[in-house]
């Protein structure tokens, strides 16, 4: 659990409930109109922008931000030395037991292709293509989040011109301006929420989770090299220690 997105999410809708319930309440900001034009909106011209196959991931990727894979980097590290000594002191066949009970997939693919006698070449190509593949899905799942925040200001704007072409219309009959106006400025403010709670933030911490994903994939990348060289132990465990901040540094040899 990402308790920095669970924290600012529900701080700032206690934020904003507590500041309306401090005022007229928190019913004088309830408005089906404005909710139907720009949630429902929004989410239309989603469906417009992206495949179905895609929007049918939307909920699957907001709980990766609120709940993320988690990779134990240090025992990654730990393993892959473990991995290098024994294939030094055994050779590299000696790992295909350790590997079938492998539980990060792209270690596990690309230590079987080193056991199976790959070129290392091969194995670089292989994997980095799956690194791209895999970056450009993330790239599209943040993309639908980015999109939702302007989409959602942008029909909160259509919103609110509704709203002004309604009160224009019925200005002689005073009891209609007031609700024509509440569609106007509402929408505006639903369409700001979700474009500044949920859409834009949630893009940007999604973003932040590919670039983390990214970096173990580069470091297992070059584990798995350093192995099929047949690199030290010692010397594999700096190579993939210089991944992390240098206050995370923490070897297994001092």
């Amino acid at each position: 659990m990402d308790l920095g997105t669970v924290i600012g999410l529900v701080l700032i809708m206690a934020l904003l409930l507590g500041s309306m319930t401090m005022g007229v309440g928190v019913g004088a900001y309830i408005d089906a109109p404005s909710a139907l034009i720009v949630i429902g909106g929004s989410i239309g011209a989603l469906m417009i922008s992206f495949k179905p196959s895609q929007m049918k991931q939307f909920t699957k990727i907001f709980m990766i931000a609120i709940k993320p894979p988690q990779e134990d980097v240090p025992a990654l590290i730990q393993r892959l030395v473990e991995f290098a000594t024994k294939a030094r002191k055994d050779g590299i066949l000696a790992l295909e037991g350790d590997i079938s009970n492998e539980e990060n997939a792209f270690l596990k693919k690309g230590l079987s292709m080193a056991i199976d006698g790959s070129e290392p070449d091969t194995i670089r190509e292989l994997l980095e293509i799956e690194m791209e593949q895999t970056n450009a899905r993330h790239k599209v799942h943040g993309s639908i989040f980015s999109s939702w925040s302007g989409l959602a200001g942008a029909m909160g704007m259509i919103g609110t011109l509704i709203g002004l072409v309604a009160m224009l219309l019925n200005m002689a009959d005073p009891s209609a301006i007031g609700p024509s106006m509440a569609v106007a400025l509402l929408t505006t403010m639903y369409g700001a929420i979700i474009g500044n709670v949920f859409g834009g933030p949630i893009a940007a911490i999604l973003g932040i989770r590919n670039d983390e994903e990214t970096l173990v994939q580069e470091m297992i990348l070059a584990g798995i090299m350093s192995i099929q060289a047949g690199d030290a132990p010692r010397v594999l465990e700096a190579k993939l220690l210089s991944y992390l901040p240098p206050s995370e540094r923490v070897s297994q040899f001092d």
